[in-house]
């Protein structure tokens, strides 16, 4: 799912469910510890995701833990990003030498809630969904819109070192599955835009970004 929008050398490690083997490192568990049985079970496999795709990449296996604003700290050298929604858990990783920063998000093939696209996205994407629905009728748009943001997101944040409101990034969505995001507002040093991919597999829509060091100057 996730593992085909993304190139070499990213590595990527997925689970349908949460199997019987995923556990937690120390001190993993101290950070759920008053956690929901559904967030401890999200937050251990998609962990166990992360240090699959840290043996594939020749990286020995280390704790996962949240840093600035939640987001994953890696170990040294490698760039990474992870996903989790009902049903699915995904970790992305890459070496921090060739690939700037990842970022990795899947949702259920379903449309937002009512009231939610009117709070996240622009006029002008909410324009182009209506094409992308006809063009696409398989494809829940207006989640993919959201599911394209997210990724945008991770993959800005660990760059921009800070959260971004949903309406400071502007997301085109291609029914050949491209989509391009980019800051409404550039930011000195850090790229405006991010080319990512999407698709829709086994009742979810998923997006990637991967930008490498060579393409990410500016």
């Amino acid at each position: 799912m996730i593992g085909d929008l993304l190139p070499a050398p990213v590595v990527t490690a997925h689970a349908y469910g949460d199997p019987p083997e995923a556990s937690l490192l120390s001190p993993e568990d101290t950070h759920i510890t008053r956690a929901v049985e559904r967030r401890r079970r999200e937050f251990t496999t998609v962990r166990w995701c992360a240090r699959t795709a840290m043996v594939a990449l020749g990286v020995a296996p280390a704790p996962v833990l949240p840093g600035e604003r939640g987001a994953p700290c890696w170990p040294a050298g490698v760039v990474g990003s992870m996903t989790h929604c009902a049903g699915y858990r995904a970790a992305a990783l890459a070496p921090a030498a060739t690939v700037r920063t990842v970022g990795i998000d899947a949702e259920p093939n379903e449309r937002l809630p009512a009231g939610v696209l009117a709070a996240i996205a622009l006029p002008a994407e909410r324009a182009r969904l209506g094409a992308l629905f006809v063009a696409r009728p398989d494809v829940a748009a207006d989640r993919l819109l959201w599911s394209a943001k997210e990724a945008f997101y991770k993959a800005w944040f660990p760059l921009g070192r800070r959260l971004l409101d949903f309406d400071e990034a502007e997301v085109e969505l291609r029914a050949d599955g491209t989509f391009s995001a980019r800051l409404r507002t550039p930011e000195p040093g850090v790229p405006d835009g991010f080319p990512g991919r999407w698709r829709v597999a086994d009742g979810l829509v998923a997006t990637a970004i991967a930008v490498p060091v060579a393409e990410s100057a500016g």
